[in-house]
């Protein structure tokens, strides 16, 4: 991390880079807004001298990973997500040498087995985008940013993981971080590395199929590999299976406590990266980083419409799991030098649109990749769409060439969404266009369906992240607790530190 000197005090004082952000409000010059740690020999004299400025006092140290030496029978990890990484590098520091359970292959076997289905159309359903080494977010952005507080230095020490496993430095301090899908998939290499050397297991292609029970705690897990099953004692799980694993979930129903969750649904929208840039930046456009932004509007019905994940010159990828079954995502490697930008254009959902059983959600995402799948040919390219004919208007702009993996087929949005769906992301489009200049621009492309930003069910647990099954932790995304890389890490290392205390 860069380290300069700072003489705001009458000498000079060291300091690092504690954040870097841009201030590129309209009205306004070019600004790289900076907070700093120092460490001054007086701090009395230091505090006069701020007098005025913004700052905060931070204790010496940063994050202290838990103990629990010799830990047995050997707590399992199952899912090799952001939150089972985590869980399983803590449990490994902890001395506990955690199994970790993944039904996808290693990083590099199941990047060839996404490349191929890209290219071919043959889809591995227990390795694909959503599953295998890394989770979901080694085929993303790799974005590092989270609203969760942290007092308690978790996500410093993540970011601190993947540099010393790879990474840039700048993610220790750049306000928006990315590491990008290239460089992430080696940084999750490094760390299956790290884990193992510290006397954890690894077993790939291995699918939970039951967690077997005792007097209402786990005795036991299951798992399927190359069409073997095999059966592992312990008393503790760390469930970090991510929003996609469906089937899971199903076995899951009866043993432990669940309930429906709010979710979204929409596409993937695309614009030129030159324009976004532009209309984030205007002249400083060239000199700086591709531009991101995150839109919301509550719309006249009271529906939320917002952007999410938004991958600042990237792609638009198949992420499907399940045969015909047609999903989308957005996905950057770390020079985001792509010629679109794009970010998912979602509507809100409640158990109002599509019922209150506990799968009723999950049911109706299945149900739109099914339909999204049929409209855009049965052969795995995506039904797109220009928001020029979506809202019906010929103003003339641009065109976006689509990037979507797999290739597009043109199909109307309104034969894939319900009216409820579409409505919102009519005027969500007249909104964003108001506030980012030519983002309801009529070449601009839509593409569908992004079904899974996140998961439509939750598992609850009580105050010790603990289930209604005694030993059973479930942790990150999939779960119902966490929201992208970061939330997801930083949750399954609280599930660690709870396990640690408890006897």
């Amino acid at each position: 991390m860069p380290s300069y000197i700072l003489n705001i005090f009458g000498s000079a004082v060291p300091f690092t880079v504690y954040r870097r952000s841009i201030d590129a409000r309209r009205g306004k010059p070019l600004r790289f807004v900076y907070a700093v740690d120092i460490m001054p020999k007086d701090e009395h004299t230091a505090l006069r001298a701020l007098k005025g400025m913004k700052y905060e006092i931070i204790p010496d140290g940063g994050y202290v990973c838990p103990v629990k030496r010799g830990a047995f029978p050997r707590p399992v990890v199952v899912g090799f997500g952001p939150a089972g990484m985590f869980a399983a590098l803590l449990l490994a520091k902890a001395g506990a040498r955690p199994i970790v359970l993944e039904r996808g292959k290693s990083v590099d076997e199941r990047v060839k087995s996404v490349e191929l289905f890209w290219r071919t159309g043959v889809l591995d359903t227990e390795s694909n985008v959503q599953f295998g080494e890394g989770g979901a977010g080694s085929f993303s952005d790799g974005k590092l940013n989270t609203l969760v507080k942290d007092k308690n230095y978790r996500g410093r020490f993540v970011l601190s993981t993947f540099v010393s496993h790879g990474a840039p430095e700048d993610i220790m301090y750049d306000a928006k971080p990315h590491i990008g899908t290239d460089l992430l998939r080696g940084c999750v290499k490094g760390i299956r590395e790290e884990i193992i050397s510290l006397g954890g297991e690894m077993v790939f292609g291995a699918r939970m199929t039951d967690i077997v029970t005792e007097q209402g705690r786990v005795s036991a897990v299951k798992y399927v590999k190359n069409g073997e099953e095999t059966v592992i004692e312990t008393d503790t799980v760390f469930l970090g299976i991510g929003h996609s694993a469906r089937d899971t979930f199903r076995m899951l129903a009866d043993k432990v406590n669940m309930e429906q969750k709010p979710f979204s649904v929409g596409v993937r929208i695309e614009h030129p990266r030159r324009m976004i840039d532009t209309s984030q930046y205007r002249e400083h456009a060239d000199a700086l980083p591709a531009a991101s932004y995150k839109l919301s509007h509550q719309t006249s019905a009271g529906r939320g419409v917002y952007t999410f994940c938004m991958c600042p010159g990237g792609y638009v990828v198949n992420a499907s799991s399940e045969e015909n079954r047609l999903v989308t995502n957005g996905m950057s490697y770390r020079a985001r030098d792509g010629i679109n930008s794009n970010s998912a254009l979602l509507v809100g959902l409640t158990p109002a649109d599509y019922g209150t059983g506990l799968f009723d959600g999950m049911m109706f995402q299945q149900h739109l990749e099914e339909k999204a799948f049929a409209l855009g040919g049965a052969d795995w390219r995506a039904p797109c769409q220009t928001v020029g004919s979506f809202l019906g208007i010929k103003k003339e702009s641009a065109s976006v060439t689509p990037t979507f993996s797999n290739g597009v087929r043109e199909a109307d949005m309104r034969k894939l969404f319900p009216s409820f769906i579409t409505d919102a992301l009519s005027e969500g489009l007249v909104s964003f266009g108001k506030k980012i200049n030519d983002f309801d621009m009529s070449g601009a492309v839509m593409t569908a369906a992004e079904s899974r930003s996140t998961c439509p069910v939750r598992i609850l647990r009580d105050e010790n992240g603990v289930s209604s099954l005694a030993g059973l932790y479930p942790i990150g995304e999939g779960a119902g607790y966490a929201g992208g890389i970061m939330s997801a890490a930083m949750d399954g290392m609280k599930a660690v530190e709870s396990y640690c205390k408890m006897e």
